[in-house]
């Protein structure tokens, strides 16, 4: 009966009766194989693998199809740091039997010594479907967890430490390591009210665990409670003076309290430069700290636009709105900075965001005057066929009309080519149209306004493409 489960003494049942020489062969062949594993076995008691290693090969040689001497090996294998090799015998062990678990936790064992971390989750997972209260399959699988835990963490891909500490948890359900560096990560996310949550669980069981403390700190401090936060972290520090997370968040905070104060205070003196190099030194301060730095940028911008560098406030405040996508307020000074210098398809944009947003009857005004600014900006603009700007007196208005007009009347240019004569002409007359509305103080104040001027200039009788006296007589 001692060999009724190997594989080799199995064939003996099929033997076809009058074979004895092949019958009693079978049985010497498993008691062989069993003998050099035995032998192999008190070798690797002694620490001598390589003796070990020699007779459970013995062994497979002479019963190949038996899992248990595949595993046998794997494990002297892995005591030689030969993993690969290891790995392939494993897989073997398990291939030949899939319920086998020492074959399943060797493989996995290989692959994390190869770096192959989700092979080594699903071979311990395995383990626990066969055997849900294996301890070392479940520790194993838990020491995974958080070494992928701690890696990613390196990374900053704080979401895949959330995933890792969540199955970390469905093992060791209480391990409140596991659930801080979740809550930490949460916080990190910006998913502040579940790491609250899982914070105050702590706290409820333990009301001096400094690491909790730290985290409902961190959750304030990002959410731009910093005299709170600041709170929670001296707390931490009463409770476990070597925290150095609390120490280092604390320090940021304040410093990063004092510094956007700071910038507020001379920005209201009117001293832009120095507003704009404190506000710089704020956002040097934490990268992590989201809310905060996003009004940090949007007042960095406004500095910007103080100081007249309307494409540095512009990218200032991109970047607060890529941190904050619902910050209403920079969105504003965007489009304000966008209507300053003109780009009034972007300024609608962003007044269409906030408005979508905020519906009061100042953000519906806004938008309409930049819709009405991205109307008059796509109609021929007069100011520029005169080379005046839109303040521009009636004298003003006169004298480049007649500098213009000199330089382009189609008489002076008759010896020209055909082609120059055309373009000559299409010029007098748009400065004839451009005249005419801007010398007319109610076409101008419609020009100006954004009325649509083309249909008065088609009840004109061309009139506007007229010179207005006579040329070569008195100038207006």
């Amino acid at each position: 009966t001692r060999y009724s489960s190997n594989p080799c003494f199995v064939l003996v049942s099929h033997a076809v009766a009058g074979t004895v020489a092949f019958v009693s062969q079978i049985p010497f062949q498993v008691m062989e194989a069993e003998g050099f594993k035995d032998q192999g076995n008190a070798f690797y008691v002694k620490k001598d693998y390589s003796e070990a290693f020699n007779y459970y090969t013995k062994a497979i040689d002479a019963c190949p199809k038996n899992a248990s001497y595949y595993g046998n090996r794997a494990a002297t294998l892995m005591m030689l740091c030969r993993f690969r090799e290891a790995l392939v015998d494993s897989q073997r062990a398990v291939r030949l039997d899939d319920c086998f678990m020492k074959g399943h936790l060797r493989e996995g064992k290989c692959h994390l010594s190869l770096g192959n971390a989700m092979a080594a989750s699903r071979c311990f997972q395995k383990v626990l479907e066969l055997e849900p209260s294996n301890s070392q399959a479940q520790q194993e699988v838990v020491l995974e967890y958080e070494r992928m835990a701690e890696l990613d963490f390196e990374k900053r891909d704080f979401r895949k430490v959330v995933y890792s500490m969540d199955k970390a948890l469905g093992l060791a359900s209480t391990c409140h390591r596991f659930k801080i560096l979740k809550a930490e990560c949460l916080a990190l996310l910006g998913r502040y009210l579940e790491a609250q949550s899982v914070a105050s669980d702590i706290l409820r069981m333990d009301s001096t665990n400094g690491d909790a403390l730290y985290v409902r700190g961190l959750c304030l401090y990002y959410e731009d409670c910093i005299d709170k936060a600041v709170q929670f972290f001296v707390q931490a520090l009463r409770m476990a003076p070597d925290h150095e997370k609390s120490r280092l968040a604390c320090r940021n905070a304040k410093a990063l309290k004092a510094k956007k104060e700071e910038g507020n205070k001379v920005f209201k003196n009117s001293n832009f430069e120095a507003a704009y190099r404190l506000y710089s030194e704020a956002l040097a301060i934490d990268p992590n700290n989201i809310k905060t730095n996003a009004k940090l940028y949007c007042n960095r911008g406004t500095v910007g636009a103080k100081l007249n560098k309307p494409d540095q406030a512009i990218e200032d405040c991109t970047s607060a709105i890529k941190l904050d996508d619902t910050y209403i307020k920079a969105y504003l000074r965007r489009a304000q900075c966008y209507m300053d210098i003109e780009q009034y398809e972007e300024a609608v944009r962003d007044y269409e965001k906030v408005y979508q947003t905020e519906k009061t009857k100042e953000h519906k005004h806004l938008l309409k005057t930049a819709q009405l600014e991205l109307k008059k900006s796509k109609r021929k603009d007069y100011y520029k066929v005169l080379g005046v700007g839109k303040n521009a007196t009636e004298d003003e208005i006169k004298k480049a009309y007649r500098k213009r007009a000199l330089m382009h009347h189609p008489d002076r240019h008759s010896a020209a080519t055909p082609e120059v004569q055309k373009e000559e002409e299409k010029k007098f007359k748009e400065m004839g149209e451009a005249f005419t509305v801007l010398s007319d103080p109610k076409k101008k104040t419609r020009y100006d306004c954004g009325h649509d001027l083309e249909e008065d200039s088609n009840n004109m009788g061309g009139q506007h493409l007229q010179v207005p006296g006579h040329f070569w007589g008195e100038w207006p």
